[in-house]
């Protein structure tokens, strides 16, 4: 039985994390994929609205269709808390990068005993970050530009069915 965690804000969710989870169970032969959010997403500590039982719900209506796919809500921010317990930790590359940027961390050795403390990675390409081959995650090639700040910025065709009603009811995300 093979178990991953997923980390992010999912601000919103979109068709590219759920080609990554897909991808993930498929490639990883994965028995459970757990999305978690931090109820305060370590960078983006400013965010308020959509509440993180709004996010959580509709995360969970998200991937409600993807058989093994669940959603989990941590008080952990760093991702090697987050991925304690589990066997793989999957990623897109833009947080891959951010891993290995001593800003997150208090120092140094606490970056090395952090990154020491990780499962195995699985991470998903994007915008041409450079990826070492045996962490990287077989996805189509479709969903590397796909991110939720873009999507917030007006490209609501990459956003989940339920993240789109979400906004459009109650005007979030560029929705008015």
């Amino acid at each position: 039985m093979t178990t991953a965690i997923y980390p992010g804000s999912f601000n919103p969710p979109t068709i590219g994390h759920l080609e990554i989870v897909r991808s993930a169970i498929e490639h990883l032969s994965l028995s459970r994929i757990d999305l978690a959010i931090s109820e305060v997403a370590l960078g983006k500590e400013n965010v308020k609205a959509p509440s993180i039982d709004d996010r959580l719900n509709i995360l969970q209506g998200s991937v409600s269709g993807i058989s093994g796919a669940h959603v989990v809500r941590t008080s952990k921010q760093l991702i090697a808390d987050i991925a304690e317990g589990y066997d793989v930790v999957v990623l897109g590359a833009d947080k891959w990068a951010q891993l290995q940027d001593l800003a997150f961390y208090k120092d140094e050795a606490h970056m090395r005993d952090c990154l020491g403390r990780l499962p195995r990675l699985a991470v998903a390409p994007r915008n041409n970050i450079s990826v070492p081959e045996e962490i990287l995650l077989k996805v189509s090639e479709e969903i590397s530009p796909i991110s939720s700040s873009v999507v917030r910025q007006g490209k609501f065709e990459w956003m989940t069915d339920e993240a789109k009603k979400y906004g459009q009811a109650n005007s979030f995300w560029g929705f008015n």
